[in-house]
Formats: C-alpha cells, structure tokens, sequence
C-alpha cells in the first residue's frame, strides 16, 4: 500500500502559515516531487501534474500580478479544480493574490505560507516528503557499523547476532539497531537502517538481560542511522553443505528493490564470529578500491598452470 503524508503534517513540521482552505489540510501527498505551476500561470495546462505540491515562489506570484484580473481568476480556477493537489504553497513570505485564497476556500484546497527563500525550502521540503513516502521495511537482525561498513546480521532467533554484536562494539565498533532494523530505501535505491524508537541503544542478551549500549560502552558505542552495504547471515553449520571458500562468487539478497551482497558465515563451537564480520567488512572495503583477493589468487593460479603446460610441452 502507497504510503501518504497528511498536508497538515507539512505544516507542523515546516511551521508554515495558513491561509486558506484550514478544513482541507486532511488531504493526502502521495509523491515527494514539487511542481512550479509558471506555465500554468501562462494558459498552458496541457501534462499539468496535479497530484504534486504546487508551489508559488517570487516569479510566479511575480507575474500572476501582471496578469489583469479576469485572466488570473481563469487561471487560478483552474490551478485549484484538481481533486488530487494536495496544496498550494507559497514562499519568501509574498502576499496572496486574493484571487487564489477566494477560490481556494472556496474548494477547500490548502494555501500555505512559509518565510523561507524557495530554494531553502524546496529542499527542506524534499527531504521530509522523500524521508517520510520512502518504501519501508522492518527485519529481524541486528545493524552494526563495522570500520564505516553498515553490516545487516541475520539469523535464525538464538544463531548469535547480539552476542556477535556486542562482541563488535567491544572492539570499538558501532550499534545502530539490535533485534528489529527499520530498513527505508531512497530514491537511489540506498538503504539505511535504524532502531525503532523504543528499542534505540539497547541490546538483548540471553543470560544477561537488556543493556544500554550507550550507558555501558559511551556514545561513542552507537549511531542511530546508517546505510546498509552487506547483510552477512549467520547459519548452524551444516556438514553436507558446500561453502564458498573462495569468494568468487558474489551471492546477493534483495531488500525492498535492493540487491546487496551476502555474506553467509557458518556458524559452529569455536569460530570467532565479531573477527570474522570484521574481515568481511574489510574485504568488501577492499573489493570497492578494486582489490579483489579471490580474484587474484585464480589469476596467479591460472598463470602458473599455464607455465607449467608450457614446461611439459
């Protein structure tokens, strides 16, 4: 299901000044793009995006001034009739044309004022909408930033994914979420992850009980958002599989409509667990500097088979 942000929820966040249509802030935003209606303001309405913020700056409030006052209620009727516009937002602080505030409430379409630049505010705006409409998902795991390398650990309930955690953290690494990860994706396809708020800095241990991470181990112990690169999934080792012992192959795992590499790590009596997500952090480090190990290694390999038939010839 699309997710929406209420009108009036826009203007809590930007404190923002209503001018009209109050009964209208209820209406849905489905969509974080903005949309300058200068065209508009000239007659064209042809492709006009109706269900984006229609927001007014220093040019188009401008110009709606030049046109005589027949011509801008036409065009201002026009402006408000779409059903789907969510408001009408208008910048720097300019004055209303009274035009647009008697129709508007007349439709009960929202205009808002802010006292910021348009550029400033867009931005702002951008941002909160992209943050808040962004595809969402909530995992069972645990997010660590290893080295700067957000790392997504996975497994069965019990496998170790807190234990290996706090492991992390005590080798001077960063908790960004333990138990459930709120995972959003951005209009890159980026994700990120952080704790919901009740569980932020905590973390379960069987035997021991809930810790404050923070508490016990400084602030600098945790973050609360970071971008997720590897997800390493944590599983009982089974002896009749076969484990990559190369890495030639990149395995990947798909979150939201993201693809992210996967590390899969058995998990047995005696492995080190914290060191090994350490290095696997560090390889992937390595991979993007373009220094592949596995790759290099069969190259040499290669090479060396190649000489050794040269030999034989």
């Amino acid at each position: 299901m699309a997710k929406k942000v209420k009108v009036s929820e826009l203007v809590e966040q930007l404190h923002m000044e209503v001018l009209a249509g109050e009964s209208g802030l209820k209406r849905p935003i489905t969509t974080g793009d903005l949309y300058r209606p200068g065209l508009e303001m000239a007659g064209y309405f042809n492709y006009h995006p109706r269900e984006r913020i229609q927001m007014l700056g220093k040019t188009e409030v401008t110009f709606m001034e030049m046109l005589t006052t027949g011509v801008r209620r036409n065009r201002v009727e026009q402006l408000c009739s779409p059903e789907e516009t969510p408001c009408i937002i208008v910048t720097r602080g300019l004055d209303v044309p009274i035009e647009l505030l008697e129709e508007a409430t007349k439709r009960d379409l929202p205009v808002l004022r802010s006292q910021m630049s348009t550029t400033i505010f867009a931005s702002r705006l951008t941002g909160f909408l992209e943050n808040k409409l962004a595809p969402s998902t909530t995992i069972h795991g645990v997010l660590v930033d290893v080295y700067g390398i957000g790392m997504l650990i996975t497994g069965s309930s019990g496998i170790g994914k807190s234990e290996t955690a706090l492991e992390l953290v005590k080798r001077g690494h960063r908790l960004i979420a333990d138990d459930a990860v709120e995972i959003r994706q951005n209009g890159d396809k980026v994700l990120t992850g952080n704790a919901p708020e009740l569980i932020r800095h905590l973390l379960e241990i069987r035997g021991v009980g809930i810790i404050n991470v923070m508490t016990l181990f400084g602030a600098g112990a945790i973050r609360n958002v970071k971008k997720i690169s590897v997800v390493v999934k944590l599983e009982n080792w089974q002896q009749d599989k076969q484990y990559d012992r190369l890495g030639l192959d990149e395995e990947l795992t798909r979150i939201i409509d993201t693809d992210l590499p996967l590390v899969t790590i058995p998990v047995r009596p005696g492995r080190n667990l914290a060191v090994i997500v350490e290095v696997a952090a560090m390889n992937y480090r390595l991979k993007r500097m373009g220094y592949n190990a596995a790759l290099q290694f069969t190259n040499k390999l290669t090479e060396s088979l190649n000489e050794d038939f040269e030999d034989f010839d």
